[in-house]
């Protein structure tokens, strides 16, 4: 069985628009007051509050005149924003994201409703307060037998509704095992290159519209910020950025999708694409090339497929090592495509040199269970220890009192 999410855009009534925007609004207004609440009750008594303590917070709320909406919407999407919330603050207390920010209209919004809150009837859905099903244009149909489990409503920041069916899709996905094997590098020129010798160009959907995107963003800088004409260039800038997300994602899973169906073993390099982001001068073809996309797609359609995905070792030195006889070279620029090794004096490719040493450090690592460098791993190993030595207690002190800090130079702006 596979938990699948099937994503459909839908245009939605006045009436049903106008009650999704007042339930975005509330989830966001209980999210927002929540978290005010958690960091104030830390910043100020060194106390924890946790969901069950803000769930008897909304409770409370709903009781204020001056806070009654919040009744008139589903109560189940503003619970799930707590959740949301509490999942937030167990990411950040294990390291893995940052404080919690507010949320903002500007960004839209989206609203979760589990099976209390929705009806599934004839193929349609029925959201809860809302008398007629929500028109979806199902470009696909769900598997036979499904039916959604979680639904979640989103409202992108380019204006357009979206709606997401969760559901666990029971049929075997496995395909036809294959002998192939290939190791991929990703880069900027060609957006991979395979062990196999072949390249595939890196589409570059940002440039594409990069004339139109210069001059929106031009357009909106000119603007009085919170006028009507700044909210009408916010929107024509942030429908260009959708449509460059759309071309960049289409493009992604077509090619996920055909790397997956010809090979059995793909290997890859475990990039650390949030540091690599810091360098200024490459940070926008990196994220163009959209390569955390890229792994995350081979990760979880591997599994759901039946073949397999081995990550190697970031500091595997994969473009500098001669994939012939072994040999390491000391220093190699960027700027160098081609390169001869001085001990066998063979002739290579930097991409594809680089991809076939990542395929058989992957295939060593598969059939041993080795490293691919142990002694980094150990000092790596070591490193980590020593950073959890850190209190939980301390990174949130010092998030909040950033957080403190931030506000009391507004209030003196003010």
């Amino acid at each position: 069985m596979v938990e699948k999410s099937y994503k459909f855009r839908f245009y939605p009534t006045p009436e049903q628009e106008n009650l999704l925007r007042r339930t975005l609004g509330c989830v966001r207004l209980i999210y927002n007051r929540a978290l005010a609440a958690r960091t104030q009750a830390w910043y100020e008594n060194k106390e924890r509050v946790g969901y069950k303590q803000t769930s008897a917070m909304l409770t409370h709320w709903k009781k204020q005149e001056d806070l009654d909406f919040l009744t008139q919407v589903s109560s189940v999407p503003l619970q799930q924003g707590l959740r949301h919330l509490q999942a937030a603050f167990t990411n950040f207390f294990s390291g893995r994201a940052k404080y919690p920010n507010f949320k903002k209209k500007r960004n839209g919004g989206s609203a979760e409703f589990t099976k209390s809150a929705f009806k599934w009837k004839d193929g349609q859905v029925y959201l809860a307060k809302c008398a007629e099903p929500l028109p979806i244009r199902w470009s696909r149909q769900l598997p036979s037998g499904c039916t959604p489990s979680t639904i979640t409503v989103k409202l992108d920041p380019s204006g357009r509704w979206s709606v997401s069916l969760r559901v666990n899709d029971t049929r075997d996905l496995r395909l036809k095992p294959t002998n192939k094997q290939v190791g991929i590098d990703l880069g900027i020129t060609s957006l991979l290159t395979t062990s196999d010798g072949e390249k595939v160009t890196n589409p570059k959907n940002i440039n594409k519209l990069h004339k139109k995107l210069r001059l929106a963003q031009k357009s909106l800088k000119r603007k009085t910020k919170g006028s009507n004409n700044y909210q009408k260039a916010r929107l024509i800038l942030a429908r260009i950025h959708a449509k460059i997300k759309d071309s960049r994602l289409d493009y992604t899973h077509k090619l996920t999708t055909q790397l997956i169906r010809e090979n059995q073993t793909i290997v890859v390099e475990d990039l650390a694409v949030k540091n690599m982001l810091k360098n200024h001068k490459l940070a926008k073809a990196i994220s163009d090339a959209n390569w955390g996309e890229l792994v995350r797609q081979l990760e979880y359609k591997a599994d759901w497929y039946g073949r397999e995905l081995i990550k190697i070792d970031r500091y595997f030195p994969s473009s500098k090592r001669c994939s012939n006889c072994g040999h390491i070279v000391e220093k190699l620029p960027l700027s160098v495509r081609e390169w001869d090794c001085p001990e066998c004096a063979s002739h290579h490719d930097r991409d594809i040199n680089a991809s076939i040493n990542i395929l058989a450090a992957g295939l060593a690592v598969s059939v041993c269970g080795a490293t691919v460098r142990p002694e980094e791993s150990k000092s790596r190993k070591a490193g980590a220890k020593k950073q959890k030595v850190s209190n939980s207690d301390a990174r949130e002190s010092r998030a909040v009192t950033q957080v403190q800090r931030r506000e009391d130079v507004k209030a003196d702006n003010l």
